[in-house]
């Protein structure tokens, strides 16, 4: 028996290729500080000051860069203070991002709690499926030039389709919620041995209950694969915070969630202007 099939369901040709295509766009790293608070008080007012001018000019041209930016979010809870969320064209460009912030003379009174590196992440299950059914039934091989040839052309048509979407301003909304996640690979509960229209149908069914949310959570998922501890990063942006409770637990029902999914910690920020740092640090 193959993966993904049960035992008495006869194959009819040959198996689809197990992984979908997806496309890549911003590189993404989210940065969690906490304020080295009996440190910064030793400062006069003056200096803290001065610190905290240079750290908002920084933060005031990584968030207008009009190609990948940068957001200042104020934390709660013990897990930190602050948060920077970066999107770039280039891992390069995000380690240019950390060294400017690890050289401000305010990092000396940040302590770095945890961070998260991923890259912004359309799955493309529905299309996947429809185009290697379509070349199995021409009698394409999988992986030949053939084949990578209309993976590519199809890669190409999605992405000028979907390109705002891969590259996106951080959404302009008050509250965010990120977690990281993966996929189960726990015996008979291993999403990497279903099927790859099973995996499409529960896809399916966990992003009709995102669409009801529509208007109220923008979110950006981003995949970790090869680069952090987990699959895949989740941002959820809303100006109603309670939001995040309400689509979180539904989603928490659907089959891809209930059978499959492992969620990390949850991380949740107010968005800050970078002329608001102050407020952040400085008790008046």
């Amino acid at each position: 028996m193959k993966h993904g099939q049960p035992d008495d369901q006869p194959r009819t040709g040959p198996e689809l290729p197990a992984e979908p295509l997806a496309l890549e766009g911003y590189a993404i790293l989210h940065q969690m500080f906490r304020i080295r608070r009996a440190n910064w008080r030793t400062l006069d007012i003056d200096a803290q000051n001065r610190a905290v001018a240079e750290a908002a000019s920084l933060l005031n041209q990584m968030q207008r860069r009009e190609n990948g930016e940068s957001g200042l979010f104020s934390q709660l809870g013990h897990k930190g203070d602050l948060m920077l969320v970066h999107f770039r064209r280039s891992f390069e460009e995000l380690n240019e991002a950390e060294i400017a912030i690890a050289n401000l003379e305010l990092a000396d009174y940040l302590e770095p709690t945890t961070s998260y590196l991923s890259a912004i992440e359309l799955g493309l299950y529905e299309a996947s499926v429809a185009l290697y059914k379509d070349l199995i039934a021409k009698n394409v091989e999988p992986h030949s030039k053939e084949w990578d040839a209309a993976v590519e052309a199809e890669l190409a048509r999605q992405r000028e389709k979907v390109s705002p979407r891969l590259y996106p301003k951080i959404p302009p909304r008050r509250y965010l919620c990120f977690y990281p996640m993966d996929k189960k690979r726990e015996g008979t509960d291993n999403w990497y041995r279903l099927g790859i229209e099973h995996r499409r149908d529960l896809m399916r069914e966990h992003g009709m209950v995102g669409r009801r949310y529509a208007g109220q959570v923008t979110q950006i998922i981003s995949g970790s694969i090869g680069f952090d501890d987990w699959e895949w990063g989740v941002d959820l942006f809303a100006d109603d915070a309670l939001v995040f409770k309400k689509l979180v637990y539904e989603m928490r029902f659907d089959e891809a969630s209930a059978g499959y999914a492992k969620f990390g910690p949850f991380y949740f920020a107010i968005r800050s202007e970078p002329g608001e740092l102050g407020k952040l640090l400085i008790s008046e």
